[in-house]
């Protein structure tokens, strides 16, 4: 077991990259084998998570290499997979395991998805509902929890879902479970959740449209059979990773951080609107677009924060940043109250259980119920002992949230078990020490 150290840093400072999407390499694999032809990926995030997901399409029969710094995959066009009795490892990858069930349920193959300890404590009926309406067939449909045996249908019958939560897993796997189907496949969600699945479908030229409906909820059509085109993709920085130095800098007195060619999607920066809305002093410019998603380089410096209410509208936007928000909400004045936000205790861990837990520690309060959270801030001077021990719980974004953390505590923080860092974020520990933090990795038995 590796755990890391954060000590009190002076200041953080520099220009830096952190890794491609995750949520967009995710896609890129697994849309990229429907194209017929061959595709380049360029920065596609080398992760556990990820390369769960290009492991699984291997063993699916597809052709997937790395030429330099680039992955090709060979598609097999839409809905030839073929063969039975596959077993898919999927680690701990929430995003693989679901969006692959959609894929397999769209062709005539049947495998078991598999997962860590961690990953087969999640939720998976949420995706098993909508597809055994598609023709799928589960061994065990009431089952909620990895592992899954699935056989798909060459020609998945039409759907119209109408989704209780908003969320991209759930749309994108009925989605690419719709592209083998004659008819059109229809989702519809509450809110709007991340589109990179349809942005990619789009790019690679399937007609998919995005409607507000007047109760306003959302309506997303995907026609079934489209001819996908072999484009190269070029993978933007991820939003979510580049959230755990944004907010270091904005917490540690003196620094300045910008971080490059991150993907600013609208339905991805939900976290920044917020720290922004609290004062944070972040800033985007060399704005542009690549293979359908909007990027730019985003600047932070230290800043005073404000405690604030976060919009329920907003929390599909940012589901994923909640743990950095809860660090930076530490050093607000006022409280900092997150509402709607339920989806959290369904994530690697019970998310606002482990913070709330974890700032207890530190001795800042905050009020947990089902689905909302409250910090209440102490403000930027007061001063935190830290010289505490975290579990990460298996969570690699709980791991991070405190890591940053220790960089403004007294005496240092310990973060138990960060292997799970590299599920999204590899190289958190160089990037991070690149700038000026002062991380140590401590190796230990277990």
């Amino acid at each position: 077991m590796n755990s890391i150290s954060s000590n009190k840093s002076s200041k953080l400072i520099g220009d830096i990259i952190v890794p491609g999407d995750k949520s967009i390499s995710h896609r890129a694999l697994l849309i990229g084998s429907l194209v017929t032809g061959k595709i380049k990926i360029k920065n596609l995030l080398e992760s556990d998570d990820v390369i769960a997901t290009l492991d699984a399409l291997k063993t699916l029969g597809l052709k997937i290499q790395k030429d330099k710094n680039i992955w090709e995959v060979i598609g097999n066009g839409i809905g030839n997979l073929s063969g039975s009795n596959y077993r898919l490892d999927m680690g701990n990858s929430g995003t693989g395991s679901r969006l692959l069930m959609g894929l397999i349920a769209g062709s005539d193959v049947e495998a078991t998805i598999l997962g860590d300890e961690s990953l087969s404590k999640r939720p998976m009926k949420r995706i098993i509902k909508p597809l055994i309406k598609t023709g799928a067939v589960f061994d065990n449909p009431s089952n909620d929890n990895l592992p899954v045996k699935i056989r798909g249908s060459k020609i998945p019958l039409p759907l119209e879902y109408n989704s209780p939560v908003a969320s991209a897993q759930i749309k994108s796997s009925i989605l690419l479970a719709g592209l083998s189907s004659t008819g059109n496949t229809t989702v519809i969600e509450p809110t709007l959740s991340r589109d990179h699945t349809e942005r990619m479908l789009k790019y690679l030229g399937a007609i998919i449209t995005t409607t507000k409906l007047p109760n306003s909820s959302w309506k997303i059509t995907l026609e079934g059979l489209p001819s996908l085109k072999p484009l190269d993709i070029d993978i933007p920085s991820d939003p979510s990773s580049a959230a755990f130095p944004i907010v270091a800098s904005i917490i540690t007195p003196n620094s300045m951080v910008k971080v490059v060619n991150v993907c600013v999607n609208d339905l991805r920066i939900g976290l920044y609107k917020s720290l922004i809305e609290m004062g944070a002093n972040i800033s985007f410019s060399n704005r542009r677009e690549i293979n359908g998603e909007p990027i730019a380089d985003i600047s932070a410096k230290y800043s005073v924060l404000k405690g604030i209410k976060i919009p329920k509208t907003r929390v599909a936007s940012m589901i994923d940043e909640f743990p950095i928000l809860s660090i930076a909400a530490i050093r607000a004045i006022g409280e900092t109250t997150m509402e709607g936000i339920e989806e959290l205790r369904f994530k690697e861990t019970d998310r606002i259980h482990a913070m709330s837990e974890g700032l207890r520690l530190v001795g800042i309060e905050t009020k947990e119920k089902k689905d909302s959270m409250v910090i209440k801030g102490k403000g930027p001077d007061y001063s935190i002992n830290g010289n505490v021990t975290i579990k990460s719980r298996l969570d690699h974004r709980i791991a991070m949230s405190f890591l940053c953390l220790g960089l403004i505590t007294e005496n240092p923080i310990k973060v138990l078990d960060t292997d799970t860092i590299n599920s999204s974020f590899p190289t958190f520990f160089e990037t991070m020490n690149k700038i000026g933090a002062n991380l140590k990795r401590i190796q230990t038995d277990k």
